[in-house]
């Protein structure tokens, strides 16, 4: 059985990004997983059957930590000898390829699924640009995973157009509908959950789910709930943060930080493992971020007929149609994501459309169709149809 390296920066995302797809891919192929935090790696591994191998990486810039960690995993890869590397995450995808490519691994794969280098400015941003390009490069094939994510690689030179490819219609790692589904949650398991959070029936609750930083919205977020909620609008309104507050990384604004520890209206719950009851018990998902590949969060709150209002970027402007299974609104305008918010409470007509077609609306990108492209492309693309 030929040998494939999966690789990311930290072991969370193998969890969270690929999950059941490294236990369907292993069928084919012998699947490493390759992450930091040993502990960690080694628990998502034996979740999902697959090997595993450590390698310190860290997702700040540090170039002679950077080359460390290409000299580890190129020296893992030189024993190994697989015929496949395939990575995800920034800082996974320099450190793979270029290790890679360093020992000879004849098919390199990388997976894009956001580029955070499109907030950064200045000496960073050119910093930024040239790791991308260089990551490309050391790249066979590159895998935007929206057609949007696409476009804006090919406008920026990243990549020669030969070496791009979007799997099926977009994702990562698309939809289980048959988990994320509100017939998966039992009525007294959500009957427990808003009593411990303080949820009336008749409270209307907004829902985040995501690391709890600047370039995901939060301060706008925050600043349009408050004022919404000051507007008495008639309706008892939350706001649900599902998520780490992350402070080393784009910290939050101080004045966000003070609001979400003194409004009882906004409800922090940190990171949860699993997000479902929470959306079972929410009527919106706002997801105001600056930047995104194809977004997880947006599929999973529609699959629970949960209606979304997000911005105008890559990814989310591709799941959602306006007005038809949510609401776009511009980046960082606080007042537009206000407006939107409000509407969801002032048309019930409009609201009972959005949550009617929210589900129906992610039957594209199912995920087992999207492992099957996957399985199909390694395939393709190494010429081997029995593995």
């Amino acid at each position: 059985m030929k040998k494939l390296i999966r690789i990311t920066t930290v072991p969370v995302s193998l969890d969270k990004l690929l999950g059941n797809q490294l236990t369907f891919i292993n069928q084919f192929y012998e699947v490493t997983a390759v992450s930091s935090d040993r502990k960690e790696l080694k628990r998502i591994a034996r979740k999902y059957g697959v090997k595993n191998h450590h390698v310190d990486m860290t997702r700040k810039i540090s170039p002679f930590k950077d080359l460390v960690s290409v000299w580890y995993l190129y020296l893992f890869l030189r024993r190994q000898k697989p015929e496949m590397v395939h990575s995800h995450t920034p800082k996974a995808g320099i450190v793979g390829m270029m290790a890679g490519w360093l020992a000879g691994v004849p098919y390199r794969f990388h997976t894009v699924a956001g580029l955070p280098l499109m907030e950064a400015v200045g000496m960073r941003r050119k910093l930024l640009n040239g790791v991308e390009r260089l990551t490309y490069r050391f790249a066979t094939n590159v895998y935007p995973n929206s057609f949007e994510l696409h476009n804006v690689i090919l406008r920026e030179q990243f990549c020669v157009s030969d070496k791009l490819k979007v799997l099926g219609q977009g994702s990562s790692n698309g939809i289980d509908t048959s988990f994320f589904g509100r017939d998966q949650i039992s009525g007294e398991k959500l009957s427990k959950l808003r009593s411990k959070l303080g949820i009336l029936p008749e409270d209307f609750v907004y829902i985040f789910v995501g690391r709890l930083v600047g370039d995901k919205g939060i301060n706008e977020l925050v600043c349009a709930f408050k004022k919404l909620n000051d507007k008495n609008t008639g309706r008892n309104l939350k706001l649900l943060l599902v998520g780490n507050l992350e402070k080393a990384l784009d910290p939050l604004k101080k004045e966000t930080t003070k609001e979400i520890e003194a409004n009882h209206d906004i409800l922090t719950v940190g990171f949860k493992d699993d997000v479902r009851p929470y959306f079972a018990i929410s009527d919106a998902l706002v997801f105001p971020s600056y930047r995104e590949g194809f977004p997880n969060v947006v599929l999973q709150s529609l699959a629970m007929e949960v209606p979304a209002i997000v911005t105008n970027i890559s990814g989310c402007s591709e799941i959602i149609t306006q007005e038809h299974n949510g609401i776009i609104v511009p980046v960082k305008d606080e007042s537009a994501l206000q407006q939107a918010m409000e509407r969801l409470l002032i048309e019930p007509l409009l609201y009972a459309h959005l949550k009617e077609t929210s589900r129906k609306s992610v039957e594209p990108y199912e995920q087992k169709m999207l492992w099957e492209a996957l399985l199909a492309e390694y395939r393709l693309v190494t010429g081997d149809g029995n593995t």
